[in-house]
């Protein structure tokens, strides 16, 4: 199956300052969706972004939006996050008990429906709902805190995953979030990711619109 890459900066290391203005650099670099880390200081460590600036993102972007829960009981949040432009809501099975439910509920909502691994959390999970996800989001560090560098045993998990969709003939994005730089989104890529979660190394950049093509540059070949 072919596979074209998805750049999708992540605004949790962004300058919330400038936000139109960097995420226009990014966007005129080429960037198709915009990444939304939203915690709950509960299920991971740290308190973040919620409905607010989801609905400034839209005012200033067309691009999809791309909504990762960090939070218990993601549930309670389908409908709201929808209503505020969501495009893609990813959750944990860990964070709620009944995860087929609920990705069905996303998509009823508009949304599509993902699912996310931590770094310790098995493969399996997924497996048995592999045909009501519309993304499998692998996190190639702990969540909770940006800046982390890139856990190498994420690759094997990838190949792992890809396998997986692969497997069911699933059209689902394999999303890599974690550590994602010039230096290791070429490895993510040819494990089999296709849609890229990049933060620090991409805002931090001199020049964030160069970058994005850069990293899609170092997507060395088309699989």
């Amino acid at each position: 199956m072919s596979r074209s890459v998805v750049i999708a900066p992540s605004v949790l290391a962004a300058d919330l300052g400038s936000l139109a203005d960097q995420v226009t650099a990014v966007t005129e670099g080429g960037a198709e969706w915009i990444h939304v880390d939203v915690m709950d200081g509960h299920f991971v460590p740290n308190l973040t972004f919620g409905v607010p600036l989801l609905r400034a993102l839209r005012r200033v972007t067309d691009l999809p939006l791309d909504v990762h829960l960090m939070v218990e009981r993601p549930e309670t949040y389908i409908s709201t996050f929808a209503a505020a432009g969501a495009n893609v809501f990813t959750f944990h099975p860990e964070a709620t008990r009944h995860v087929q439910r609920h990705l069905d509920q996303v998509r009823e909502a508009g949304m599509r429906a993902g699912l996310a691994l931590n770094p310790g959390t098995p493969l399996a999970l997924a497996d048995e709902v592999v045909g009501d996800i519309d993304l499998l989001l692998i996190m190639s560090v702990n969540p909770g805190f940006g800046g982390q560098r890139y856990l190498p045993a994420s690759t094997a998990k990838i190949v792992r995953a890809r396998a997986l969709l692969d497997r069911v003939q699933s059209g689902a994005r394999l999303e890599v979030d974690g550590g994602i730089s010039r230096e290791t989104i070429g490895a993510a890529w040819q494990a089999g990711a296709d849609t890229f979660v990049v933060g620090s190394a991409l805002f931090g950049a001199d020049d964030p619109t160069s970058e994005v093509r850069e990293l899609r540059n170092r997507c060395a070949f088309k699989a």
